[in-house]
């Protein structure tokens, strides 16, 4: 098994027999031993010239049978709750249909004053931390589109509405990871929102974490480290690898 995981985790097409000793402190004649109990489950396969092996099509097979049985809803669940329980405000989860994003899921403190969201309410992409969150990790093209097909409404006084400066909003989410928003889809609310990414590096959902502005804001920054970790570990259930 962990030879196999190995294929999983390096990140590179093949491994060579030295690798796989080197890498899991095994000795070469004990990973031939596995790799030929792997090849007649057809689980990896070699290459006749180089002598390297791959992930064969009963791996790939069993791949996909995980993600044919993968509940996004479930897999969140748990880090939605520790998520409100970690910065104490609301956490939700969203997913996009076509140009506009919803939410699915939600987790809410047990404070007085605190923040709900309405669920299957869809909102344009270009409003709020969890919609920019959405629209900041498409590929470019697909922003453009975006861009050239839907006038920036103003969900408040504070949606940005320009493009010049939204083009600029989602470089600045690029390179932290995280959008945050203040006011933008939602008046007197404060959120930071993550994107969650499949195995094929999509952005597949987003978590935030959200919650009354004249609480929430200064607390924002610190709450970021906890909401990228959760993200991180809903991605890594769906198969994905930074990198």
């Amino acid at each position: 098994m962990d030879v196999l995981l190995l294929f999983g985790r390096v990140g590179r097409p093949d491994l060579g027999v030295t690798e796989i000793a080197a890498e899991l402190g095994l000795t070469k004649a004990a990973v031939h031993r596995i790799l030929t109990a792997l090849r007649n489950r057809d689980l990896v396969t070699v290459d006749p010239t180089t002598r390297r092996y791959a992930l064969g099509h009963a791996a790939v097979a069993l791949g996909r049978a995980y993600l044919a049985r993968t509940d996004l809803r479930a897999i969140a669940a748990p880090e939605l709750r520790r998520l409100s329980e970690e910065t104490g405000e609301t956490a939700t989860l969203s997913i996009r249909r076509g140009d506009m994003r919803l939410y699915v899921d939600q987790v809410v403190p047990e404070q007085e004053l605190r923040l709900e969201v309405q669920l299957g309410t869809p909102y344009p992409l270009h409003a709020g931390a969890s919609s920019k969150a959405f629209l900041a990790f498409l590929g470019e093209d697909e922003i453009e589109v975006y861009l050239a097909k839907h006038a920036l409404t103003a969900l408040t006084e504070k949606t940005i509405v320009e493009d010049a400066a939204l083009r600029l909003e989602l470089a600045a989410i690029q390179r932290r990871g995280y959008a945050t928003s203040m006011g933008e889809r939602q008046v007197g609310a404060a959120s930071i929102a993550a994107p969650v990414f499949d195995h094929d590096g999509h952005v597949i959902a987003v978590l935030s974490a959200a919650g009354p502005l004249s609480r929430f804001k200064p607390r924002m920054s610190e709450c970021a480290d906890r909401l990228l970790a959760a993200a991180a570990r809903v991605s890594g259930h769906l198969g994905y690898h930074p990198g």
